[in-house]
C-alpha cells in the first residue's frame, strides 16, 4: 500500500492484513512517515505487515521504532536467526525454483509465524507479477502457507479452490499503476476469494 485511500478501501473490504514496503528499489517503497500514516489507518483487525529485504538490524529498528507493525515480511536472503532478532511474529517469503529446494526451504523456516511462497525470477526479490507451478508444494504444507505470485481477480478462484491455503498475497494484480490500486479490482479480488471459500464450506 503507498496511499491512504487504498487502505481505507482495502480495510472497508475485510482484507486481513495491509503489506507496508521498505524496500527501496520497489516502486512501491514508501518513507517512514508515510507508512506511519498508512499504518495508524488500518482498522482493529487488519494487520499491518511491514516487508524488507535483506535489511540491517537498524534500519528494522528504526521503522518498528516508528511505525505500528504487527508483523515483520523478509523477502531476501535473511537467515531464520535474523528474522527471529526483532521481538515480531514474521512471515519469510520463499520464491519457488523447484521441489526439492522448496522442501528445503520450508523445513529451515518452519518457525515462522507463516511462509509465502512466491514466483522465482532471478535478480528480483518479488512482485514479479508471474504465478509458478503450484503443484510444487507439498500436500502437508498447502493449508499453511500463503500464495503469492502473479495472482489476480482472474485466477485467484482457482489457486484458493485448488490448494486452500492459509492466505493469498496480492499487489500488482489489483492495480491500475505501480503502487496505486484499483478499487475495482480490489473488490473483484475479494469477491472472488469469497466465493472460492464459501464453495469450500460447501463442498
Amino acid at each position: 500500500m503507498t496511499r491512504p485511500a487504498d487502505v481505507e478501501m482495502a480495510d472497508h473490504l475485510g482484507a486481513d492484513a495491509i503489506g507496508i514496503n521498505f524496500y527501496p528499489p520497489s516502486p512501491r517503497a514508501v518513507s517512514i512517515e508515510m507508512a506511519a500514516e498508512l499504518a495508524d489507518l488500518a482498522g482493529a483487525f487488519c494487520t499491518r505487515v511491514a516487508l524488507f529485504v535483506n535489511p540491517d538490524q537498524d534500519e528494522v529498528r528504526r521503522v518498528l521504532e516508528r511505525v505500528s507493525i504487527d508483523v515483520i515480511q523478509f523477502h531476501g536472503d535473511e537467515s531464520p536467526e535474523f528474522c527471529q532478532g526483532f521481538n515480531k511474529p514474521w512471515i519469510k517469503a520463499l520464491r519457488v525454483r523447484d521441489s526439492a529446494s522448496l522442501e528445503a526451504d520450508l523445513e529451515r523456516y518452519r518457525d515462522a509465524q507463516t511462509l509465502l511462497l512466491d514466483a522465482y525470477k532471478p535478480g528480483q526479490p518479488g512482485g514479479t507479477g508471474e504465478t509458478f507451478n503450484w503443484q510444487l508444494i507439498p500436500e502437508r504444507w498447502r493449508s499453511s502457507i500463503v500464495l503469492a505470485g502473479g495472482l489476480g481477480p482472474a485466477n485467484v478462484f482457482e489457486a484458493v479452490s485448488t490448494l486452500r491455503p492459509l492466505g493469498v498475497d496480492v499487489s500488482g494484480g489489483i492495480e491500475a499503476a505501480k503502487g496505486e490500486k484499483s478499487p475495482d479490482k480490489m473488490t473483484e479480488f475479494v469477491r472472488q476469494v469469497r466465493l472460492a471459500d464459501a464453495q469450500r464450506e460447501t463442498a
